[in-house]
């Protein structure tokens, strides 16, 4: 069904992506641009909000997630690895995973757990097949392969208690529903739902009832899964290519992000690249936050911040014992 659409943020990303509530605010990020974006909510008023930029990379900015007790600070995953952001943009560098990959790799998706973890996907430029991964940041600062040989990556997303993991193998059309232990180890995969050649699941939510949404990408629909895989809900959108959702804690309303990568600059593609807005009889937590352990205070305008102990980097030898 086709519901009543607004334009929520007038503009034209080209890859819009990330979206997250979080104090009383949607963040989404301009992937390729390197772009953290903010717009205020719906005290805001009717009708447009006007987007702000909050920092921008000079590589791609895959997704953010808060850092707890730190407000205007980053967990974010970036170019080729994990980085703790500050206000100004300065970055700290946890680690680089794909640095040295065997093609030219960059971070994706990512979003927290309820357990204070950061969770992370990569894919190849050129998308080649098995390149992508899926890394968890844990709150000592080490980064983790937990899942390998994928190709596109995105939308982790968790049910409410932390014990399961969604994940997008967007190039297969797959979602995965991965169940975890309470350290974050993965225990058991499986295939939770398939969708038709062509569409390809892209970022995700579960709202209070323990329902997956999840964007599809040249569907033009996002899709309400039950915890059984049954698809109750379809919502057909006037953009070809969404790419992620946010539901509002306080519910009653569905943000989409979406793109114009891609498209031919000859059709007509609707309002591809604006954040889009949907009523609807559901809604989600807010964005979890990243629990670092370490109270050392990050990086500062005018500040380079040493590494932290706890931080390192991602070695070969790290992979062979991650796989």
């Amino acid at each position: 069904m086709r519901n009543r659409t607004g334009i929520w943020v007038e503009g034209e990303h080209e890859l819009g992506e990330g979206a997250r509530w979080t104090d009383g605010r949607l963040v989404y990020v301009d992937i390729l641009a390197g772009r953290l974006l903010e717009t205020r909510g719906p005290d805001a008023g009717p009708g447009l909000h006007p987007a702000r930029e909050l920092l921008r990379l000079d590589v791609p900015l895959g997704a953010v997630a808060p850092v707890a007790g730190r407000p205007g600070h980053w967990i974010a995953a970036a170019g080729t690895g994990i980085a703790l952001l500050a206000p100004d943009g300065s970055a700290d560098w946890l680690a680089r995973p794909e640095d040295g990959a065997a093609v030219p790799t960059r971070m994706n998706d990512g979003v927290c757990d309820r357990h204070g973890r950061f969770w992370a996907g990569s894919l190849a430029y050129d998308c080649t097949p098995g390149a992508g991964s899926l890394y968890r940041t844990d709150t000592d600062g080490s980064v983790h392969r937990v899942l390998d040989g994928l190709t596109v990556v995105n939308g982790p997303a968790f049910t409410e208690d932390g014990s399961t993991l969604y994940v997008a193998e967007s190039a297969a059309g797959v979602i995965l529903r991965c169940a975890l232990d309470r350290a974050g180890n993965i225990v058991g995969t499986e295939e939770f739902a398939r969708l038709p050649e062509g569409h390809s699941p892209d970022g995700m939510t579960v709202d209070t009832e323990g329902h997956l949404w999840v964007a599809v990408w040249g569907g033009a629909a996002v899709h309400r899964y039950a915890p059984d895989a049954s698809l109750v809900t379809v919502i057909g959108l006037p953009v070809p290519q969404p790419t992620s959702v946010c539901l509002l804690p306080a519910g009653g309303l569905l943000l989409i992000t979406t793109a114009w990568s891609g498209l031919s600059p000859t059709g007509d593609h609707g309002p591809s690249g604006a954040v889009l807005s949907v009523p609807v009889d559901a809604a989600a937590p807010p964005a979890a936050a990243y629990a670092p352990r370490a109270a050392a205070p990050l990086t500062g305008p005018g500040q380079r911040r040493q590494h932290p102990q706890h931080a390192r980097q991602f070695t070969a030898d790290d992979r062979a014992q991650d796989t």
